[in-house]
């Protein structure tokens, strides 16, 4: 399957230049998103998965899918004071500003393999900013699964330590 195909462009979204790749077509699409999940679930089977990381809030249903798949726990990555419980946070730059996540301090133990899952990867801010948390409870990021990168903006480059998995690749605007 080409999942290209099911990802719809919407070119100057949100701003003049800028071509938004919406997956809400291939979420509507049981045949498509079932693929992705098959897709992710074929890497990453061998990778000894405790936790899955899914990033607020597409790479929740994608990592909820997933974890259900294969059978781990899943932890929501929050925008900031969206949690109810005791959380850690991390920071990361925008280009127009700064944002964070947050995840609960109960949520990942110490030597836990944790798989982070978003649908798109653009500048790598909230990736990174996902992986520090991971890192910082004493877990380890057992890989990295994304549905779209856009590997013009060299996002995954500075992630390359670890098993970076996408599905699409748009390698230009």
């Amino acid at each position: 399957m080409e999942l290209r195909e099911k990802i719809r462009n919407i070119p100057d979204w949100p701003k003049p230049g800028i071509v938004f790749r919406d997956i809400t077509t291939l979420l509507s699409d049981p045949i498509a998103y079932n693929y992705t999940l098959d897709r992710f679930c074929e890497h990453f089977r061998e990778a000894d998965v405790d936790k899955i990381l899914g990033i607020d809030a597409r790479g929740f249903i994608f990592g909820g899918g997933l974890a259900s798949r294969l059978g781990v726990g899943f932890v929501p990555a929050r925008k900031a004071q969206k949690l109810p419980f005791h959380t850690i946070r991390e920071e990361y730059t925008l280009e127009y500003g700064t944002d964070a996540l947050e995840i609960h301090t109960d949520s990942l133990r110490a030597g836990e393999q944790v798989l982070v899952v978003d649908d798109l990867v653009a500048t790598g801010g909230t990736m990174e900013a996902a992986v520090r948390l991971v890192e910082r409870t004493g877990a380890r990021v057992a890989g990295i699964a994304v549905v779209v990168e856009l590997s013009f903006l060299t996002a995954l480059a500075n992630l390359r330590k670890y098993d970076c998995f996408s599905l699409v690749q748009y390698h230009s605007e």
